[in-house]
């Protein structure tokens, strides 16, 4: 008998993608299969022919062989064609989620270990903290295997026995068409044994809930929203198998005095018209408490950015700083003495500035 075209036979073309190849089977699959075609022997082997078609063209290795020779080439190398309901829901099974309700092919035992499901938790910390770094300590609520029946969920005097109906396996077969197909045992739930005497302690549950404080080091640099991974501390794993992970996510505060850009500080320097014009020295203090002295030059305009290198924040996992920037902000004044004013007036005489005559009120009596 010969053999009808891979690409033929899935409705494609030689050029189609992994996910165009894929699509098709879907469709034909469920067009032919036994179960939706019962006694339909035709229907049958169209199944068959296409599963086929898509075991070889769904391999990369195997396409390749077959579209430089053909079915001769696969045949060469031992591939003897369509190999059974073991094969397809062993490489395909999850192809029959959505339409066959299979629960992707073959089932899986709940005997085996299993890993802890994965924990998230929110830490605060201070904007200063970012810059040296910080550890805090969080309390947490895990679900554990119970220490009394280690997690089997049966009194210790009191084993749990061998299920009947799957003879421990778990699992069961079921016929579709000439498929055979496994699913969970449903007497045991596909645990393989049932519990006659339930743990009195975590009633037969097999977990318990317990408190945990853990410590967490907050590295330098960190930044708002970024997450701290800590491996194994998350729930206790299931019949022996490994603890999830805690994944920590860190909340920066806000500064009232200060904002932060990447790795650089940010905030604001008030000083008089009479110090931006003529220049002076200040002291600062620093979001971390110290004081740096500040030079402000003569004609510093409101708005200008005063730059102190090194005062920022550190990058992350690295030993520099970013820079501490100052938006000088010029204070009017908004009352001023007699003397002041005079002063004031010589100065815009000398500049030839014209400026409003004295007004009544505006000097401090």
């Amino acid at each position: 008998m010969i053999k009808r075209d891979y690409y033929e036979i899935l409705e494609v073309t030689r050029t189609a993608t992994d996910s165009d190849i894929k699509k098709s089977y879907r469709l034909l699959a469920k067009q032919y299969h036994p179960d939706l075609n019962p006694g339909n022997v035709e229907a049958e082997e169209k199944f068959k022919e296409c599963s086929e078609a898509y075991q070889v063209l769904s391999d990369a290795e195997k396409r390749a062989i077959y579209d430089q020779y053909g079915h001769d080439g696969l045949k060469g190398r031992g591939y003897q064609g369509f190999s059974g309901a073991d094969d397809i829901f062993s490489n395909f099974g999850d192809l029959f989620d959505s339409f066959f309700g299979f629960g992707g092919g073959r089932s899986r035992s709940r005997t085996g270990p299993a890993q802890g499901a994965d924990l998230q938790t929110q830490v605060d910390i201070k904007l200063k903290d970012v810059i040296a770094g910080v550890s805090k300590e969080i309390e947490l609520e895990r679900e554990m295997e119970c220490l009394d029946c280690n997690g089997k969920g049966s009194d210790p005097n009191h084993p749990a026995v061998t299920c009947s109906d799957c003879g421990g396996q778990g699992q069961v077969m079921r016929k579709h068409g000439f498929l055979s197909i496994a699913s969970p045992c449903p007497t045991c739930r596909g645990a393989g044994r049932i519990v006659t005497h339930p743990c009195k302690k975590c009633h037969g549950k097999g977990r318990t809930v317990e408190k945990k404080r853990v410590q967490v080091d907050i590295p330098a640099g960190i930044e708002h929203g970024m997450q701290i991974r800590l491996m194994n501390e998350g729930e206790g794993g299931k019949r022996g198998g490994p603890a999830g992970n805690l994944y920590i996510v860190v909340a920066v505060r806000e500064d009232e005095r200060f904002d932060r850009q990447g790795e650089h500080l940010i905030s604001s320097l008030e000083i008089s018209m009479v110090q931006a014009t003529l220049g002076t020295s200040l002291e600062v203090e620093t979001l971390e408490g110290k004081t740096v002295d500040v030079q402000i030059k003569k004609g510093t305009q409101h708005g200008d950015k005063v730059v102190v290198e090194g005062h920022g924040f550190p990058k992350l996992n690295k030993k520099s700083r970013g820079n501490f920037y100052l938006d000088v902000q010029v204070n009017i004044p908004t009352r001023i003495t007699k003397k002041q004013e005079e002063l004031l007036l010589e100065f815009a005489k000398e500049s030839g500035e014209k400026v409003s005559s004295k007004s009544k009120g505006f000097f401090k009596k």
